[in-house]
């Protein structure tokens, strides 16, 4: 589908490659070498950017994914749930190859494990995609400091399309110049507990949210069912985490992290202060907990219902970074 004057503009380019998932729930230990564990249920849920994509098409936002796909079965599998979803496939390119990309997810009802294999695959390079579809939001669910992303980075910026960055376990560090090269760059960066204290190497997570907060003007830190902390302009916000709607008990936490993102930017790109958009997150992060991979992702009615009037405008989306 092609941007053309009878549709809106593109608000959000998410940039990531797709997985699928093989998520087996409702383990009641965790798996160790030399045993075997029956779960409870079982999923076959497309997964990595398809995410983000999802939850935020679902929110309502017009969103345009680069993801790379193949002749596989996995490659397949994700195209279809795509259609049905109704993703726009602007910017999806189709190789005359494999390009398989799988994740077997062990999930437990506070945490889970994941096992991952992908073919290499040059990613498209972003640059000419933000200038053809020129988002509001550039949404990165991974962190990446090569050479491509960094000019992504840049040209974003010139613009003026906010830079959002996930870190999703990537083993990086600080201590790094071109790790914190890139972050410089970055408007939003949104890393789990664990993965601030690792990227930081800081004792404890005060110290994390400080030294992350010295690069990046808006810090979100996911901590599970102790809620989130984000800080801004050097004000600090926590939230707790949120409880479902009917109260249904955690199946998988896989496509949590990648909910709480969509719900956080389509709160920003509603001009929302940041409690407020923090609250979105959390909600979105919380539903998605309940269903085998994305699949239990708010759409926007839910989402705004859950909120009720808590949410309240102070910027136009055009400002996103003040």
């Amino acid at each position: 589908m092609e941007t053309n004057g009878s549709l809106p503009p593109y608000e959000v380019l998410v940039a990531g490659p797709y997985f699928t998932d093989l998520v087996f729930h409702g383990l009641d230990r965790p798996v160790r070498p030399g045993t075997e564990v029956f779960a409870d249920g079982f999923g076959l849920v497309p997964g990595g950017a398809y995410t983000p994509a999802m939850a935020l098409h679902r929110l309502g936002r017009r969103v345009v994914w680069s993801a790379d796909f193949g002749t596989d079965p996995f490659s397949a599998h994700v195209l279809a749930c795509a259609r049905r979803e109704g993703l726009d496939g602007a910017a999806f390119r189709r190789h005359p190859f494999p390009v398989r990309s799988l994740t077997v997810a062990l999930a437990t009802e506070d945490d889970r494990a994941m096992v991952s294999f992908q073919d290499r695959v040059d990613p498209a390079p972003l640059v000419p995609l933000l200038r053809r579809f020129r988002p509001k939001v550039l949404l990165l669910p991974q962190l990446r400091w090569d050479e491509g992303t960094v000019a992504a980075c840049r040209a974003a910026r010139e613009l003026g399309a906010l830079v959002v960055m996930d870190c999703h376990d990537t083993p990086a560090s600080l201590d790094d110049p071109a790790v914190r090269a890139v972050l410089a760059l970055v408007d939003v960066l949104t890393p789990n507990d664990g993965e601030a204290l690792r990227l930081t190497g800081a004792a404890g997570l005060d110290e994390a949210v400080d030294l992350l907060g010295r690069l990046v003007p808006t810090v979100v830190v996911t901590r599970g069912a102790q809620g989130a902390t984000a800080v801004r302009a050097g004000e600090r916000h926590d939230v707790p985490a949120a409880r479902t709607a009917t109260g249904a008990a955690t199946v998988d936490p896989t496509a949590a992290g990648d909910c709480f993102n969509a719900g956080l930017v389509h709160g920003l790109l509603g001009g929302w202060d940041l409690p407020d958009c923090l609250a979105a997150a959390s909600l979105c992060g919380a539903a998605a907990t309940t269903g085998p991979g994305s699949g239990s992702a708010l759409r926007a009615e839910e989402l705004d219902q859950l909120l009720g009037q808590r949410t309240r405008p102070l910027a136009r989306s055009a400002e996103l970074r003040s």
